[in-house]
């Protein structure tokens, strides 16, 4: 039969058929998960619930959780959870595996989770953080780039030539 594979999944795809490896589903990134990996998964999922107002989607690997923007996503591993918190500060804990300066006010904060009971203070904490931060970024005014206000610089008459 006549087909293509995917560059992004490698699985086969038939003519006509549609597909979109890019999008899925919390179910479907969580099936696979081991029991202490989902319940941790689980416990993830109510303490997000249970800040408020946001919008929660897949997206390719990621679970992502999202208010104006993202302030947290989850991606499902065989062997933990990786937990990606956007914070405004660079936090030093055992439980941040890594830190990325994500954009100019972000920083993302790479944690390792293994079992429920990880998902306890600290975690909960930086959560309600990031959340409350996204809210508070999204509050903020656009910012006017620098260039806006520096004059064009002027030119020595032996420049023009």
């Amino acid at each position: 039969m006549a087909g293509r594979e995917c560059y992004h999944c490698k699985r086969w795809v038939e003519d006509g058929e549609i597909h979109d490896c890019w999008m899925t589903t919390e179910a479907a990134l969580t099936r696979d998960l081991s029991e202490d990996l989902r319940e941790a998964w689980e416990r993830l999922r109510e303490t997000a619930v249970a800040l408020g107002d946001q919008r929660i989607y897949a997206s390719h690997h990621s679970i992502m959780f999202s208010r104006q923007s993202c302030y947290f996503f989850v991606r499902p591993k065989r062997n933990f959870l990786e937990l990606c918190v956007f914070l405004g500060r660079e936090l030093r804990a055992p439980q941040v595996r890594r830190v990325d300066r994500a954009s100019k006010a972000k920083i993302v904060h790479f944690i390792r989770i293994t079992h429920r009971d990880e998902v306890e203070a600290p975690v909960i904490d930086w959560l309600r953080e990031a959340y409350e931060f996204a809210d508070a970024e999204a509050a903020k005014p656009a910012a006017k780039s620098k260039a806006a206000y520096r004059p064009k610089a002027k030119r020595k008459a032996s420049q023009i030539c």
